[in-house]
């Protein structure tokens, strides 16, 4: 009977975690907690130039996501004009929306074009979407569309 309940649980447990990704889906990459891009502050890619974590103490509420920033000043900026400092496409792979999905992100896999963030799964897909960023910009755009309330 334990051995049963044991593997009924574990059964339980391993679905939750496929399943977490989809449960947190929508226009905004967001940790089943809430935290949008995996609590990093989106404003330090742009002033700093590169990812730093942000405070769970210095947050601001925004497209159903909780923010993060490294500081008070972040958190201004970003209060002030989300669109300007929020990564392309809800802070998900930007090639991986141009391929028609929503997946995750490698915060030093990114790049900033004409003031927009655009963050990547990991460095070898960022060599990818770098052979030809204009077109996957255009196709992610295009995508987009479609995918951010999925």
């Amino acid at each position: 009977m334990t051995r049963h309940l044991i593997a009924g649980l574990f059964a339980v447990a391993m679905l939750a975690f496929v399943a977490a990704p989809a449960l947190a889906a929508g226009p905004v990459n967001k940790t089943l907690l809430g935290n949008a891009i995996d609590g990093y502050d989106p404003v330090a890619w742009h002033l700093l130039g590169e990812p730093v974590e942000g405070s769970k103490d210095l947050t601001h509420e925004w497209m159903g996501a909780t923010w993060r920033f490294a500081n008070a000043e972040h958190r201004d900026l970003f209060a002030a004009d989300p669109e300007r400092y929020a990564p392309a496409y809800g802070g998900y792979c930007a090639y991986g929306v141009a391929q028609g999905a929503k997946v995750g992100f490698n915060p030093d896999s990114w790049e900033i074009v004409g003031d927009r963030l655009y963050l990547n799964l990991n460095p070898g897909i960022q060599k990818k979407w770098q052979k030809d960023i204009a077109g996957f910009i255009s196709k992610a755009d295009r995508n987009w569309k479609r995918l951010k309330n999925r």
